[in-house]
């Protein structure tokens, strides 16, 4: 795993990227999935990267595993290329903010 220095590094960038509390995020999630006939249940509903941050946001800093370190640097680092301001596309790209909001970070939440 990561020496302690680069995992505090890495759970400040996660969490500053990740601006969605973790009830925020299992309600998306529950909305995204949900269709006129079905509701997934709740720890179905979203993709698996989506529900591995919720997992991620529910746990402490010392409880995190080696796939939770893999997929916050994943996470960090889409997000950050996302929200590049370069790369910045109209805020009304509503499936762009869909795809962010799935992993936790919603580009019209201040």
């Amino acid at each position: 795993m990561a020496d302690a220095l680069e995992l505090d590094t890495l759970w400040e960038d996660f969490h500053r990227v990740v601006n969605m509390t973790s009830a925020e995020l299992a309600a998306w999630l529950r909305v995204r999935d949900a269709d006129e006939r079905a509701e997934p249940l709740p720890e179905e509903a979203g993709t698996p990267t989506g529900r591995h941050v919720l997992a991620i946001l529910q746990k402490r800093r010392t409880d995190l595993t080696e796939d939770d370190v893999r997929v916050m640097r994943k996470v960090v680092d889409t997000i950050t290329a996302e929200t590049d301001v370069e790369n910045e596309p109209e805020a009304e790209d509503t499936r762009r903010r869909h795809r962010l909001m799935t992993l936790g970070h919603d580009p019209l939440k201040g």
